[in-house]
């Protein structure tokens, strides 16, 4: 798992999870992650740390609970 910090400026968690997963519809991963529910960022007003998951090869699909594909 890798720490990263974020800003408003990435937008939402979708952003994030497209750039540290590859994957958009991963966002709810990073979210569980760290407590979240919210995929927004655009109201983040100061640098917020994150843990990314690492990239799960069985994710195929990007929704929880729809794994393998």
């Amino acid at each position: 798992m890798k720490s990263i910090v974020v800003t408003a400026a990435d937008i939402s968690l979708f952003h994030v999870a497209a750039r540290e997963l590859g994957d958009a519809c991963q966002w709810w991963r990073i979210a569980q992650t760290n407590g979240l529910s919210d995929p927004d960022l655009s109201k983040v007003e100061t640098v917020q740390p994150l843990k990314i998951p690492m990239k799960g090869l069985t994710f195929s699909s990007g929704l929880p609970n729809e794994e393998g594909g």
